[in-house]
Formats: structure tokens, C-alpha cells, sequence
């Protein structure tokens, strides 16, 4: 029984003194004018600029597909595949895909567009669509009908739909 204790008592000491070190820094550097370190951590925010948009109902009326006007026929209205990825914030799940789709959206720039509707703030474009779980996935071929995805996938799932469904590769 005593090293159970012993060790929970060491590790706790641990992560105080992690802690404290931590604060130490932080209080230290706050006196002093701009370092390098700052500089670079302003660079790294402006060059960390999301490759994924952000859509709004209106915003898919124009760019995804004007469903009002043509309810019978899906007909893309992009200039490149695309996937739209139903999320909200509060959602586990899509907190886990948001950067695997930030990552493709720049391995993958120039070639599809990475869309992202949240469903809280754009619900009657996720009842238009039906989105019962998130994250769901769209994915929007040129030319054909597109594909819903449900559920979380690991990255080699999406590029793997990017370059067979998308991209038709295979």
C-alpha cells in the first residue's frame, strides 16, 4: 500500500513544480518588450490561416448547388470537387476531423474546395439535408450525384475518397 501513495505523492509534486516553472516563465517574459519568441508566435498565427470556408445557406445556394431553383436535379455549380463537412463546435467528433480537414484542404489546395457548415448556426440547411448526426460529410464530384458520409473518418479514409470519388484516380 505504501507505493501506490508514494507514487501518486511524487507525481504530484511533479506536475506542482511543471506548474509553478511554468508560471515563472510566463510572469518573467511579460516585463519584457517584444522578444523573438512573440514575433514568431504573430508569424505562425498569420501564416496558420485556415484553408477550409466556412459556408452559409446563401453561400451554398451559390457556389455548392442552387437546390431552390432546380429541386429535381443536383447540379454542381463549383469549378472543383469540393466536400462540406455538417459540424458544430461543441461536437467531439468533429473536433477530431476539423484538422485532418484543415491538413487536406492545403495538401489538396488548388485541386477541391473543404467546406464547413455549422449546423447550429445554419439548421435549416442541415434540415434541408437531413443531417441527423454529425459530423456528416458531403462529397460533390464534378459532373455526378453526390455521396453523405456519417461519422468521423481517419485521414487515410478521406484521402482515399479525395483521390478515388473526387479527384477519380483510381
Amino acid at each position: 500500500m505504501k507505493t501506490p501513495i508514494k507514487t501518486i505523492f511524487v507525481a504530484a509534486a511533479l506536475i506542482f513544480l511543471v506548474v509553478s516553472c511554468s508560471n515563472n516563465r510566463q510572469k518573467s517574459g511579460s516585463n519584457e518588450p517584444e522578444t523573438e519568441q512573440t514575433t514568431h508566435t504573430i508569424q505562425n498565427s498569420e501564416n496558420n490561416m485556415t484553408k477550409t470556408i466556412k459556408l452559409t445557406r446563401a453561400d451554398f445556394l451559390t457556389k455548392v448547388a442552387n437546390y431552390e431553383a432546380n429541386s429535381e436535379k443536383w447540379e454542381y455549380l463549383g469549378d472543383k470537387p469540393c466536400i462540406i463537412d455538417f459540424y458544430a463546435d461543441w461536437c467531439g467528433p468533429c473536433k477530431m476531423v476539423a484538422p485532418i480537414l484543415e491538413e487536406l484542404a492545403a495538401e489538396y489546395e488548388g485541386m477541391i474546395y473543404i467546406y464547413k457548415v455549422d449546423t447550429e448556426a445554419e439548421q435549416q440547411l442541415a434540415a434541408e439535408f437531413g443531417i441527423r448526426s454529425i459530423p456528416s460529410l458531403l462529397f460533390c464530384p464534378m459532373g455526378e450525384a453526390p455521396q453523405m458520409a456519417q461519422g468521423a473518418l481517419p485521414k487515410d479514409a478521406f484521402k482515399q475518397a479525395i483521390e478515388e470519388v473526387l479527384l477519380k484516380k483510381s
